[in-house]
């Protein structure tokens, strides 16, 4: 969940060049001025708002005090924080899912979450692992679409733990479906077709009740997941 922010829309609109200044705009470096906060408040820009703030913060970041903006370029970049200033996925369309050095440590953690999205994945790895010989196709699989939805249902300062532990599951039944896998046929490996019938006796109900919580991670018969 990294984000990569593209700058190039503003560089080309707004960044200048010696001896040319685009009309409206102004150098970062100038963002404090008296002149250029009462232009940002005349565009309608709260700059006391955490929305300002974390565009200002981004900007700072990656950019250098030369670089030209514009009021409506900030407000376009405001527009992808929410009221706490959180950056909003433009996938998703939900804030809380940006991993940063801050929150890493909390999204690394075991919580509680919905049956219905366990159930879901499950189903989905079922198939997949099944339609693939046991081969994680990147290209084909669903699995960001069962992320999303439990993204949803959600807290947003509980997204990211959420995500964690619904991996944690997803790794869990990733494991069961292998085992029954050479289980049916010891000689079996991943690619090679699944013998008919081999997970049919594996429920989600069955691998969750064999996990054990160790710190961050799910434990299952002294393995960890």
């Amino acid at each position: 969940m990294q984000r990569i922010i593209d700058y190039s829309y503003l560089l080309q609109s707004m960044l200048g060049k010696p001896g040319k200044n685009i009309i409206g705009s102004f150098q970062l470096s100038q963002i404090n001025s008296s002149s250029v906060q009462a232009q940002l408040k005349a565009a309608g820009i709260d700059t006391n708002s955490n929305e300002y703030k974390a565009v200002m913060r981004e900007m700072m970041k990656n950019a250098n005090g030369a670089m030209f903006t514009n009021p409506t370029a900030i407000k376009n970049l405001m527009s992808q924080y929410d009221a706490d200033g959180d950056y909003i996925n433009p996938r998703t369309g939900l804030a809380g899912l940006l991993v940063t050095e801050e929150n890493m440590a909390s999204k690394n953690r075991i919580i509680p979450i919905p049956e219905s999205s366990r159930e879901e994945m499950f189903e989905l790895t079922k198939r997949e692992f099944l339609r693939e010989n046991g081969v994680a196709n990147g290209d084909t699989t669903k699995r960001s679409d069962v992320y999303t939805n439990l993204y949803r249902k959600m807290q947003k300062n509980d997204r990211l733990a959420a995500g964690h532990t619904l991996e944690q599951y997803e790794r869990a039944y990733t494991r069961a479906f292998v085992e029954a896998a050479k289980a049916a046929n010891p000689s079996w490996e991943v690619g090679k077709p699944i013998q008919p019938g081999a997970l049919e006796h594996i429920t989600r109900e069955s691998v969750e009740e064999g996990l054990r919580q160790s710190n961050s991670s799910f434990t299952t018969l002294n393995r960890k997941i």
